[in-house]
């Protein structure tokens, strides 16, 4: 009798690997070169960074052919990608669009460090983080300014100077923050590391 429930364990693993694999496989999204097509506007399409593009695909040149078909690694979920651009539109709304691009960027810098939680979500939400998570602005819809700020930022992820925080100096006196080394200054905002 165990051996029979040995056996039939180990064929029901088995098909669920199985499964499992060809799943995986099946849902490997691609991508045919087009003519005009580069890394950059692949990566702003699926909100992938060129570096992750580069990665899944073997590549140390941002080279491609057209008809080539490129492999486009995961990104982030749906809910994350509107969440992020949520709160791009609530801190940088009225900012010049490379502001809302390095709002987006301090968000993905965080999940990447060590400092910080390992998903946008944790990130946003983690306490006294974000003035639009405690004032409810986080919930208003974003804009499609917002929108395409988060895949560029997504495309640019692992390349900028590292920021990790931003503020703007006229709504705030920490003194800890305005301590962080400036990165750069984008319209009313300082962004730091």
């Amino acid at each position: 009798m165990k051996l029979k429930k040995f056996i039939i364990s180990s064929l029901l693993a088995f098909a669920s690997l199985t499964f499992t694999s060809n799943a995986d496989a099946a849902s490997v999204q691609t991508h045919r070169v087009q003519k005009g097509d580069t890394l950059w506007k692949i990566g702003m399409n699926y909100g992938v960074s060129v570096s992750q593009l580069k990665r899944e695909n073997h590549r140390t040149s941002d080279l491609i052919y057209i008809g080539e078909i490129l492999k486009i690694p995961q990104t982030i979920s749906a809910y994350e990608k509107d969440l992020l651009a949520r709160l791009v539109e609530a801190e940088a709304k009225g900012e010049a669009y490379a502001g809302k691009v390095a709002v987006a960027t301090v968000v993905l810098n965080r999940v990447d460090s060590d400092l910080f939680p390992n998903s946008i979500s944790e990130v946003i939400y983690q306490k006294d983080q974000f003035t639009p998570v405690k004032n409810g602005t986080i919930y208003n819809p974003a804009s499609e300014a917002s929108k395409k700020a988060v895949n560029e930022a997504l495309v640019f992820r692992g390349q900028g100077r590292g920021s990790l925080y931003f503020y703007n100096p006229q709504k705030t006196s920490n003194s800890w923050l305005r301590s962080k080394q400036v990165t750069v200054v984008i319209g009313n905002h300082v962004f730091a590391k």
